[in-house]
């Protein structure tokens, strides 16, 4: 990761204007419960300040408030087991997402201070991670097992990391609206239970928010190697005709049917740089909004004609970016998998509509191998082995988080 310098800058002014007094009790109050435990006012607040430093872009606060939750639930599994981690290994994993930043604990720690971020803060975010983590290898550590033919298959100089393999699938995508999450996870929960496209294709006309709900969810062919890796691993698993556990995403709730995998696929794709565009639309059921989706739709050819669509409008409503595949948010990822560039989707993220569209995809050469920099046939497998142990892991790991949150009493105040 790399830690956004400039936007510390630009934002700790803001902040730094709050001054401690006007911190008042009520801050400290409970906003959210979950399971009976607190979440106050002042740490959402706190994590939004967190995230706007770390240069994250949307609804902040529907983000805060579900990220927020997702780590008392964490934290609650790792209670449940008895899992406790101590200072120094916080400490450590504090040292080590600042090192992504290039930078030490202690100089992450003043950046964050200079926006107004409490090290408590950070520190907690840290906590539940690394509980988190405990947690997946206590659970599910001894029962992920990765076969001789699964690292042979991601061996394949043509495959890798399953990139010659295809699917055909059909999504249902429900919007988590602020109030609703309960609703959109049982609505969720009751199509992972779906048996057969047909009922999957009914189901996805009733409740899906996605463009493809008119043709009951159904996707076109495409690389698996596009999907998060959390759904990838989900996916592998299947049989045609079942469908995923609900799969969390920015702002919504996802599940997806198997209807066909084709291993022997042609022209796999390798790791990629996406190119890619958020033109923020405006508030969701508002008319206007939809009135100029149609009309970005309508006057937008290629990423270039965007800037004129948004001539006029705030720079942080239209967004370019370049990023590794793999690091995609989740919502994003599934929606540019199945476009080509210059190809546009619609997607609902907080309280607003945004129209995506992918600019370029770029193929990641290798890097070259001599001599005795070249990894040996062991090293080789065994990273593959991680690899695949990890992707399993990812897919666990969101299924059993699903899980705790349609268990959880979550209550809003």
């Amino acid at each position: 990761m790399k830690f956004a310098k400039g936007m510390v800058c630009a934002t700790a002014a803001l902040w730094m204007a709050l001054s401690p007094a006007m911190v008042t009790a009520q801050s400290f109050a409970p906003v959210i419960t979950v399971n009976g435990g607190g979440i106050t006012g002042w740490e959402l607040e706190q994590r939004v300040r967190m995230m706007t430093l770390l240069g994250q872009r949307g609804d902040l606060r529907t983000q805060a408030e579900n990220d927020l939750i997702e780590d008392r639930l964490r934290s609650f599994a790792a209670a449940r087991l008895g899992i406790k981690v101590n200072d120094a290994a916080v400490d450590d994993g504090m040292a080590e997402f600042a090192s992504r930043a290039n930078l030490t604990r202690e100089q992450f720690l003043a950046e964050l201070s200079k926006g107004g971020v409490d090290a408590g803060t950070f520190r907690a975010f840290v906590r539940a991670g690394l509980e988190w983590r405990a947690v997946m290898q206590q659970k599910f550590g001894g029962t992920v097992q990765i076969s001789d033919i699964q690292i042979n298959r991601a061996l394949r100089p043509e495959a890798q990391r399953s990139a010659a393999v295809r699917v055909l699938m059909s999504e249902i995508i429900i919007p988590m609206q602020p109030g609703r999450e309960d609703q959109a996870m049982a609505a969720a929960t009751r199509a992972s239970q779906t048996k057969g496209e047909g009922a999957f294709g009914a189901l996805a006309r009733q409740v899906s928010a996605s463009a493809s709900r008119d043709q009951g969810g159904r996707l076109d062919w495409l690389p698996i190697s596009r999907l998060p890796s959390p759904l990838r691993a989900q996916v592998l698993a299947l049989k045609p005709g079942q469908a995923t556990q609900p799969i969390s995403l920015p702002n919504a709730v996802a599940v997806f049917m198997l209807r066909a995998l084709d291993e022997g696929a042609k022209g796999a794709e390798g790791p990629q740089t996406i190119d890619y565009a958020r033109l923020i639309l405006g508030p969701s059921g508002s008319p206007e909004t939809d009135s100029f989706a149609a009309s970005a739709r309508a006057n937008s050819d290629s990423c270039d004609d965007l800037f004129t669509v948004a001539k006029g409008l705030p720079a942080d409503r239209l967004i370019r970016t370049t990023t590794p595949q793999s690091q995609l948010p989740g919502d994003i990822a599934v929606a540019l998998a199945t476009l080509d560039p210059d190809e546009t989707a619609q997607l609902t993220r907080g309280a607003n509509q945004e129209l995506v569209m992918l600019c370029a995809r770029t193929p990641v050469a290798p890097p070259a191998t001599q001599g005795d920099d070249a990894p040996t046939e062991d090293a080789l497998r065994n990273g593959a082995q991680n690899r695949l142990r990890q992707q399993q892991l990812e897919g666990l790991s969101q299924g059993y988080l699903d899980d705790l949150r349609a268990e959880a009493v979550i209550t809003r105040r």
